[in-house]
């Protein structure tokens, strides 16, 4: 017989095969805990998603509503007559008004577009194109989906206009909302964005002086544009809500662009805050890329739906994304490490600028546009690198909205603590952003996916973003009123 082992041996053996029970007893508790675990985060994660939008709708109907109840409380609306509602839109909201009017008394909606784009009434003796010169594209949508919804003799012209102008301000704050949710990581952060926004909603806002002005019309798409971009910029691993922010991109900024006639130089404000990020590296090519490609579908596409408006053809918007674009596969085209392509580095900025700016003067020598050449030229007199006797430059510059702010804005942004908050949280991120591109230039590893506990919230490439437009905008909003 074989030797099976001293005393001691079997004991150890005994004991091995009682614990193997035990051990797999432990095993498949560890198992339940990580998948309860799993479970309680996933839930979590609802909640807070489901809160979250809950608020956010929430923020933006009761702002619609309050704006309904203050208009109605400030005006006496609902018991004036038809004549009276219209002597409340101030300024030239009337006139936009009553081009909604002609629609809705048209025998049909071909016919009314037909008779705004020769409208021989407005200028006399002359034709014009009214929807073109005039913008009326939100006139337009109001008359055909009051039309579609079947509202006639249900509901009053003006009240479902100005209800669609409203909503349009509930959508407006809903995107805030979101946009300082994605940055921030909380929706908490985006309840105190809607908050300041209606404090200081006299800065923020024209709606109490005139309702149908475009910006009115506008600025909410904006809103939703530059939530769509903050979640494309981030740096997501689900590539479907990439696409999907992508997607609602795209179609928010073509429909600013058809809404307002100014909306390419806000685009412009911000095609340049992606052209210092993609310059200095802050955000991944490839996107900014996507970004710019979506800039030039959409001022085609408005181009050609606008009457071949000339205006988007010559705005500086249009040429500073091809000059970006095309100084950018100029330093791709360098090998990489090489002394050639650290140059072109270098020299993207000069390039892409010198491009721009040759490309715009040119385009302004072949398709000559008597608006942007007005508001260019008044610009350049602002800021004392021109003088002129046009007298429509002139008149432009002697407008409120082109004069400086008083102190009152700064007082009333003081009181409401938006600018001392506003300043610290700006020399935070800049101090943060500062680090981030020391970092790079030493070739150190940058965590983009940073969290504002960690003090890297400058490494990210949508806060990087905002900062850069924030400052842009900060000086235009220090420089004009309007």
């Amino acid at each position: 017989m074989e030797d099976e082992g001293s005393p001691e041996e079997l004991r150890q053996r005994r004991k091995a095969s009682s614990s193997e029970p035990h051990n797999a007893k432990h095993s498949e508790k560890d198992i339940r805990n990580v998948g309860k675990s799993a479970r309680c985060v996933a839930l979590q994660r609802f909640a807070k998603l489901f809160v979250g939008c809950l608020v956010t709708i929430t923020s933006g109907m009761m702002y619609a509503v309050y704006l309904s109840t203050y208009h109605e409380r400030k005006f006496w609306f609902s018991s004036r007559r038809d004549l009276e509602r219209e002597i409340t839109f101030q300024g030239g909201g009337a006139v936009y008004y009553s081009f909604y009017k002609d629609m809705l008394r048209a025998p049909s909606f071909e016919r009314g577009v037909f008779e705004l784009a020769y409208n021989n009434r407005t200028v006399p003796m002359k034709t014009i194109n009214a929807v073109q010169q005039m913008t009326l594209y939100p006139e337009l949508l109001a008359s055909a989906l009051y039309q579609m919804s079947g509202s006639q003799g249900v509901v009053d012209p003006v009240y479902f206009y100005i209800g669609i102008i409203f909503g349009l301000q509930g959508i407006y704050i809903s995107a805030l909302f979101v946009t300082s949710w994605i940055m921030s990581g909380t929706w908490l952060a985006g309840m105190l964005t809607a908050a300041w926004f209606i404090i200081n909603r006299t800065d923020t806002t024209r709606m109490e002086d005139s309702i149908p002005l475009r910006e009115n019309w506008a600025l909410p798409y904006f809103a939703c544009q530059v939530a769509a971009l903050t979640g494309f910029l981030r740096n997501n691993r689900n590539l479907s809500a990439e696409r999907i922010c992508y997607l609602f991109m795209c179609a928010s900024t073509y429909t600013f662009i058809m809404m307002w006639e100014y909306s390419h130089y806000l685009l412009f404000i911000q095609a340049l805050s992606l052209c210092l990020l993609d310059g200095l590296s802050l955000v991944k090519k490839e996107k900014v890329h996507e970004v710019q490609k979506m800039y030039l579908f959409s001022v085609f596409l408005g181009y050609l739906l606008q009457f071949e408006n000339s205006a988007l053809l010559t705005s500086p918007l249009l040429s500073l994304v091809i000059g970006s674009m095309i100084a950018k596969s100029l330093q791709i085209s360098v090998k990489k490490g090489t002394f050639r392509a650290k140059v072109m580095k270098i020299m993207y900025f000069y390039l892409a600028f010198t491009i721009a700016v040759s490309l715009h003067l040119l385009i302004r020598t072949l398709v000559p546009h008597k608006e942007n050449y007005q508001i260019l030229k008044s610009l350049e007199v602002k800021f004392g690198l021109n003088i002129t006797k046009n007298f429509t430059v002139n008149w432009l510059l002697c407008q409120e909205s082109f004069q400086p702010p008083s102190q009152d804005y700064l007082i009333r942004l003081t009181q409401s603590s938006l600018l001392p908050f506003y300043i610290l949280v700006l020399i935070i991120c800049l101090f943060s952003i500062s680090q981030g591109i020391f970092k790079r230039f030493l070739g150190q590893p940058v965590h983009c996916n940073a969290t504002p506990e960690e003090g890297q919230v400058g490494e990210k490439p949508e806060v990087i973003y905002h900062v850069i437009q924030s400052l842009l905008l900060g000086f235009l909003a220090m420089s004009f009123e309007g």
